[in-house]
């Protein structure tokens, strides 16, 4: 069975690869999830992120925007000595920042999968690429996105970790060609 090249060395990326990269999402709390991952992951690999995904549910009760948002200097210092997430107070910050953010969105637009999914006119863009190699850490599609969730007061989403989002929800589907993935377009809510 051919994969991307990037997911056969562990079996947890194998598992993430075949289960949900690239899978398009409609679920606002899986949004919120992965907007948190992603800013965690900014300078480090994702397999990292992906094994400490747990204690990051644990920790971020389920990636409920509404209670991360409320979180305090209590909570983050809480965060700080949680040996099992990425202890950085800037990011740990972020996250809450990140979350009020998301809230406005959703009360803007109705949910933050229609802001989200808007810029594409809800259709997934289908890159074709024939190796990783081809595949571009940023898009026009990630620059602009990442431009108004800054404008709007978002942290530690840059064009690269906002391409990251649009890859792991779907929005941009940069399977190889020769992915048994590629053609794959079942929608998890």
């Amino acid at each position: 069975m051919n994969r991307c090249d990037w997911c056969k060395s562990d079996e947890l990326y194998i598992k993430y690869h075949d289960e949900e990269w690239g899978v398009p999402v409609h679920d606002d709390k899986k949004h919120f999830e992965f907007l948190l991952l992603e800013s965690a992951q900014s300078g480090l690999s994702w397999i990292t992120i992906l094994r400490k995904r747990e204690n990051y549910r644990k920790a971020y009760d389920n990636f409920d925007p509404e209670k991360v948002a409320c979180y305090d200097e209590e909570k983050i210092e809480e965060l700080l000595t949680n040996p099992g997430i990425i202890r950085n107070k800037k990011k740990i910050q972020s996250s809450i920042t990140n979350a009020r953010r998301f809230i406005e969105i959703q009360r803007e637009f109705g949910s933050f999968d229609k802001y989200i999914w808007n810029f594409v006119n809800w259709r997934p863009v289908i890159n074709s690429y024939q190796d990783i190699s081809e595949i571009p850490a940023t898009s026009d599609l990630s620059d602009l996105i990442s431009k108004d969730l800054k404008k709007r007061g978002f942290k530690f989403l840059g064009s690269i970790t906002v391409y990251a989002h649009l890859q792991a929800t779907g929005i941009v589907n940069d399977h190889i060609d020769s992915c048994f993935r590629k053609n794959c377009s079942t929608i998890k809510g």
